[in-house]
């Protein structure tokens, strides 16, 4: 019974993972077209430092719930003797 529950666990830890992920994917793509007006606009020097700081908020955002659901996991596991 435990290792039923840990699967149905790590598969939905892995499916939230997933729909982070594609949410994020998501944003960027809705984010292209601001990143391409800063472009057009000259890059200037802010132009730059808000596109950076958007897309290390997008790679945080997305490698921080990955580190949490593998610590779950190993958390969920079941123990091998």
């Amino acid at each position: 019974m435990t290792q039923s529950r840990s699967k149905i666990v790590r598969f939905i830890l892995r499916s939230v993972a997933l729909l982070i992920a594609l949410n994020e994917i998501r944003g960027l793509i809705l984010a292209a077209p601001v990143f391409y007006a800063m472009y057009q606009a000259g890059g200037s020097l802010m132009a730059i430092w808000l596109g950076i700081s958007s897309l290390l908020g997008i790679a945080a955002s997305v490698i921080i719930p990955m580190f949490a659901v593998k610590r779950l996991e190993a958390k969920f596991a079941p123990a091998v003797s």
